[in-house]
């Protein structure tokens, strides 16, 4: 079994070969066919979300069930599943109120490198290895508990799943869920990577206008008027806030959805705001920055900051409706994903991401 493994923040991913334990009561055993080469890891290893090491990353992936551990009823070997990488324990407050992401339980899992009841299953030698958000999908094989996966259709190719585990209910919840956003309202898009052309296509969904993608690469800016944006903004040539308001007529957008993570660029998204509008941040940002906004603007203008995470979503109700979607044509996935790149590869793969070479890619396992 093969694994991408951080052992030091800053340094390369090393995928070596692990060993899995087989799962315990309640828990599966997956055998993982792609998994989203995503920013939000990257930010692990680089340090900016603190995790323990050495560590198995990756939170976007899809597979195959070999082995449940006894009491597993939603599954069953042979099942094609996706991955739930924020935990929910279904008891609390959060969960019981539709905000599973915020679940106490699964905040504890991911700041532990943990499973459910604490332990871990990987291990190389003698060494144990942490789990990360649960799932742990840079791993050929992983055990994970029966509430971090979800049964999916069959037909739908695995790969393409793998990205709607992630990537695209993030960016599409943010903007049905989160915002909810209503035909005819105008829409800036802030970062058109693999979470905003995401955002740009779930805003196209709800018949958002006009929808505004802003970056400061011209082939992401290219590439996001394939999935519904009207209008780019490349924001090293001009500036942001001030075009998108010669774009609305000087009254500024309903929404703004910042998906990068920058303060900066949090506090242009605000900006750029008409009267009542909201800018949500999705951007997963340093934890010791600090986003700057008029206090004045949030009572006399009623301007909105809010944040969303995994889309503002129920990913056990959603993930199959954007699976629908998809297969119904109304969801493009097919340009989204760009490349997909063996195990072996995975530091190449983000060599790519960073230089803003793909949309999204996955890692595949033989």
């Amino acid at each position: 079994m093969k694994a991408a493994i951080l052992y030091e923040v800053g340094k390369p991913l090393a995928v070596e070969e692990i060993e899995v334990e087989g799962p315990r009561a309640g828990e599966v055993l997956v055998r993982m066919a792609a998994a989203g080469v995503c920013h939000s890891d990257h930010h692990v290893m680089q340090g900016i979300i603190p995790a323990p090491t050495p560590i198995i990353l990756g939170h976007e992936g899809a597979g195959v069930v070999e082995e449940v551990g006894a009491g597993v009823t939603s599954v069953k070997p042979g099942d094609h599943v996706v991955s739930v990488w924020r935990y929910s324990c279904g008891r609390c407050e959060p969960c019981l109120s539709g905000r599973p992401a915020t679940c106490g339980e699964g905040a504890h899992m991911r700041n532990h490198g943990v499973l459910s009841d604490g332990t871990t299953r990987f291990k190389r030698g003698e060494e144990r290895i942490h789990h990360w958000l649960g799932v742990s999908t840079f791993s050929s094989h992983a055990v994970v508990s029966e509430r971090s996966v979800l049964k999916i259709r069959e037909d739908v190719p695995l790969d393409k799943a793998a990205v709607v585990s992630c990537a695209v209910i993030t960016g599409v919840g943010a903007v049905i869920n989160g915002a909810k956003v209503r035909p005819g309202e105008s829409v800036a898009v802030f970062g058109a990577g693999g979470v905003g052309l995401n955002a740009i296509q779930g805003a196209a969904l709800v018949g958002a206008e006009p929808i505004i993608a802003v970056d400061i690469m011209q082939n992401k800016l290219e590439f996001a008027k394939k999935f519904g944006a009207t209008h780019t903004v490349n924001s090293s040539d001009e500036n942001p806030v001030e075009r998108i308001r010669e774009l609305t007529g000087g009254k500024g957008v309903h929404y703004a959805f910042e998906l990068i993570g920058l303060p900066e660029v949090m506090a242009a998204a605000f900006r750029c705001l008409r009267t009542g509008g909201a800018a949500v941040i999705v951007g997963i940002a340093d934890p010791k920055s600090l986003v700057s906004v008029s206090p004045l603007s949030l009572v006399t203008e009623e301007k909105r900051l809010i944040g969303s995470l995994y889309g503002s979503s129920v990913p056990r109700l959603e993930v199959p409706r954007l699976l629908d979607l998809y297969m119904a044509g109304k969801l493009n996935l097919d340009d989204l994903l760009t490349r997909s790149w063996p195990i072996e590869r995975i530091n190449e793969a983000y060599g790519a991401l960073l230089r803003g070479e793909v949309a999204r890619s996955v890692v595949t396992f033989n």
